[in-house]
């Protein structure tokens, strides 16, 4: 007998590939970065008008108001701050016990729970799933068609009233008819991620940025809209163009999808039954998809400002906290914002639960289900939100916003409408309000390009496009991360397919905003 022992064939180990951490880790390391910075950036203060504008050249430094314990509460407490900080009145600090108006996203949070609450209902009486599948059949051969019309109707609205977080009401609806129609789950999330956020980029009488910014900087909405029209076509057509080209990629060929087909249940949820493509409609479901399109139309309409967008009033706005605009609304607007689409979405849960005969018990258990379906989305969008609560209560983002009027100041006229765009594209990482974004940076760039023969509408221009630049990917933007998170997208695979967009709307921009600056 042999006593040698074969030590070759014992398997070797394979090494562990790399993973990219889920959206929740890479907000914390985020979070911890950010926090990191503000240690070494000095406090900073800006001298304020009557309306709370900073005016330029009143810089100071001032000393941290924080000791570094502190800090170190202000990094542990920031998702807490980020989901229900409130911003005193007077200091800006921000924290949970204050008296002021509302910072945190819970608002966010609390409509998104809401619509997975309503998601769970519908989807249990399989309407939308029967529906989806005739669709698709019906629309083998055109999803480009729903692609482009899609994408074009969000950018629009993007652009006219800043839609974007209304979007998390689509992925239930989008997301299997894309899927049916045989394109993955990117094509899905980008459609509805670049359609809105491209649209807010190229913004043309968004109240909620152009009309903030115009307010600051004392020119109409008007002033630029032929330049930011054209900045408009161009973007929204080639995002269409970028899309649809991964789309029939991915159809014709399933294996070049960035994220596959595959996507695993969680273990508590029951297997889906099979959806009878071939099955008609019942009377109750019918009625179901009739309730369904009208919450969503309802939505849509209660949130536009219309006498905003066709009065073009310039005026202060604050799109996260209260979605209100100092022109005065008409008689048919309704001013809806979170609180009350968070309503809307649990009373036709609710109704939808009625006409399905389901019974009390089934409501309820469906609707605590599908709220808790979102609690992921729900720490990313609290966590984006958490890193804006440190950098405010550090006293820093006024230095960073005077490190950036330095660098703009004494530049020819080309060179500093670029200039402005670049150096809005980090604040906005920051900074991810439009209409907070504005209100702190515009005061201060639209005075130096006074000096330097660029027009204030060019200046808005500018900044708009930086801004919407850096929303396109910025994982403290909650339409981006709040997004993919419930379309189950991962963001590195996000970002591997958006770079190439990214150069390319560069590319644009600083071609159009320097031709224009110069040409003006």
């Amino acid at each position: 007998m042999s006593t040698e022992t074969d030590t070759g064939s014992a398997p070797t180990p394979a090494k562990k590939k790399f993973e990219f951490p889920g959206a929740v880790t890479m907000l914390a390391i985020v979070t911890v970065l950010v926090w990191v910075a503000a240690l070494f950036i000095p406090a900073g203060r800006f001298g304020v008008d009557v309306d709370g504008s900073p005016v330029p050249g009143s810089f100071e430094t001032v000393t941290s108001p924080l000791s570094f314990w502190e800090r170190i509460q202000q990094l542990i407490l920031s998702p807490v701050n980020g989901l229900y900080g409130v911003q005193d009145s007077i200091t800006g600090f921000v924290d949970t016990d204050n008296i002021g108006r509302l910072f945190g996203s819970v608002g966010v949070v609390l409509f998104i729970m809401a619509l997975g609450a309503f998601i769970s209902v519908s989807f249990a009486t399989r309407s939308l799933e029967t529906a989806v599948s005739q669709l698709a059949t019906k629309l083998s051969d055109k999803g480009w068609l729903l692609i482009t019309v899609i994408m074009v109707l969000f950018s629009l609205l993007g652009s006219t009233m800043g839609f974007s977080v209304e979007t998390f009401g689509f992925y239930a609806l989008l997301i299997p008819l894309m899927t049916a129609l045989g394109y993955d789950r990117m094509v899905a999330a980008t459609m509805i991620i670049l359609g809105a956020l491209v649209g807010n980029m190229a913004s043309t009488v968004n109240p909620f940025s152009i009309g903030v910014a115009s307010g600051e900087a004392g020119v109409s909405i008007g002033d630029g809209i032929v330049l930011r029209v054209i900045l408009w076509i161009v973007l929204t057509a080639v995002a269409v163009v970028f899309v649809l080209r991964y789309a029939a990629k991915v159809k014709k060929d399933p294996s070049k999808s960035l994220v596959g087909f595959d996507i695993e249940d969680d273990e508590d949820e029951e297997p889906a039954e099979p959806v009878d493509i071939d099955g008609k409609l019942t009377g109750t479901q019918k009625l179901v998809l009739l309730i369904t399109g009208l919450t969503f139309g309802l939505m849509i309409f209660s949130v536009i400002p219309w006498s905003s967008i066709f009065g073009a009033t310039t005026g202060p706005a604050e799109y996260d906290a209260y979605h209100v605009t100092a022109t005065e609304p008409y008689w048919f607007e309704l001013n809806w914002w979170f609180p009350q689409l968070a309503m809307l979405f649990i009373l036709a849960a609710v109704l939808v639960g009625i006409v399905a005969k389901m019974g009390e018990k089934k409501i309820v258990s469906l609707i605590t289900r599908g709220a808790g379906d979102m609690v992921g989305p729900a720490i990313v969008i609290l966590l984006a939100r958490g890193v804006s609560v440190i950098m405010t209560n550090t006293e820093t983002l006024d230095t960073i916003l005077n490190a950036m009027e330095q660098l703009v100041s004494g530049a020819s006229a080309g060179v500093f409408a670029i200039l402005v765009m670049l150096v809005n594209i980090p604040l906005a990482f920051l900074i991810p309000s439009s209409s907070g974004h504005a209100t702190l940076a515009m005061p201060l760039l639209a005075p130096l390009g006074d000096f330097a023969g660029v027009s204030r509408a060019l200046v808005i221009t500018a900044f708009q496009m930086g801004h919407g630049l850096m929303l396109m990917v910025a994982p403290t933007n909650v339409v981006v991360v709040g997004g993919l998170a419930m379309a189950k997208v991962g963001y590195d695979k996000f970002l591997r397919f958006v770079w190439p967009l990214l150069l390319i709307n560069f590319v644009i921009v600083v071609v159009v905003i320097g031709a224009a600056a110069v040409f003006e």
